[in-house]
């Protein structure tokens, strides 16, 4: 009887599954993981979209305030379009999962941050926090930079059209609100590169000189960058944009030079010119807790 009791305890203490000691994970694991991380994203995606479609007449409003304004300033008679009938109930869907898609960026990234984390060490998980701590709000600021361009973009769009009898400009919205996406997804995207640019420095792979040399390209395109996105005629806020878009490269050039020369002192050497900063990527030994951190799957 004691051999007959014991035996399912034995079974599932043999089929119990036995922890890797440096935290090293099947490819069906992985699998599994990245699986259930997607649908947090998802789900979180498909929360927030519900929020954007609550907060669509107020989106609405603030969107189709640039038209008016250009249609004030250039006296043209603008007309907001929605071609089709049910192009009003498809354009408050895809308004709505863009709302859902930045809201839950935050989320996106904490997600691929805690998928890659039992993965680096110690070292390397500080400086992927600290891209993931700076470059959200980043985004964010951008998205707003973009936002404000659209509003300098779209009446000087408008000052084309000619101004006669019987002239008027009809604005399909779904193209309008492209226009509108992609130039906050485009302002984002430049204020998020300069946090990439010093990650790839503290990971070793791009030096602070070798950027330092590019400080020509970097003004340059910070101008034809905010010149393209934001063609408003006064100078003061080109000069404005610009700035702030090459403050933040020129900030991630100087982070990326003190922390070389902080590294070539602890090394007790120069980095040559083309040489990235190395990081100690010695093998450490990974413990139950940091196995299980942020998972409760490693």
């Amino acid at each position: 009887m004691a051999s007959d009791a014991e035996a399912p305890a034995a079974r599932a203490k043999k089929s119990r599954k036995k922890k890797d000691p440096e935290g090293r994970m099947s490819l069906g694991e992985h699998l599994v993981e990245l699986r259930n991380r997607l649908v947090i994203c998802a789900i979180t995606i498909v929360v927030l979209s519900v929020v954007g479609w609550m907060v669509f007449p107020w989106v609405f409003e603030a969107l189709k305030a640039p038209i008016l304004a250009g249609a004030e300033d250039t006296g043209v008679e603008a007309l907001i379009n929605f071609q089709g009938v049910g192009t009003g109930l498809n354009v408050r869907l895809q308004l709505s999962a863009y709302i859902g898609i930045i809201l839950a960026s935050p989320m996106l990234m904490l997600q691929g941050w805690l998928f890659l984390m039992p993965g680096l060490h110690r070292n390397e998980r500080r400086y992927a926090l600290g891209f993931f701590g700076s470059a959200i709000p980043l985004f964010f600021i951008g998205c707003a930079a973009g936002f404000w361009g659209v509003t300098q973009l779209v009446p000087v769009l408008m000052s084309f059209t000619p101004d006669a009898d019987g002239v008027g400009q009809v604005i399909p919205y779904d193209q309008y609100l492209t226009l509108v996406i992609k130039t906050m997804l485009a302002f984002g995207i430049a204020f998020v590169i300069p946090v990439v640019m010093v990650l790839l420095n503290f990971l070793g792979i791009l030096s602070g000189r070798t950027m330092l040399k590019a400080w020509r390209w970097i003004i340059f395109l910070s101008v034809a960058f905010t010149a393209v996105m934001v063609p408003t005629p006064e100078p003061v806020t080109l000069i404005v944009m610009s700035s702030a878009i090459a403050a933040l490269f020129f900030g991630a050039i100087v982070i990326a030079l003190l922390h070389d020369r902080r590294v070539a002192a602890k090394q007790g050497e120069d980095i040559p010119d083309d040489q990235a900063s190395v990081i100690e990527d010695a093998v450490e030994p990974i413990d139950d807790t940091d196995r299980t951190e942020g998972t409760g799957t490693r």
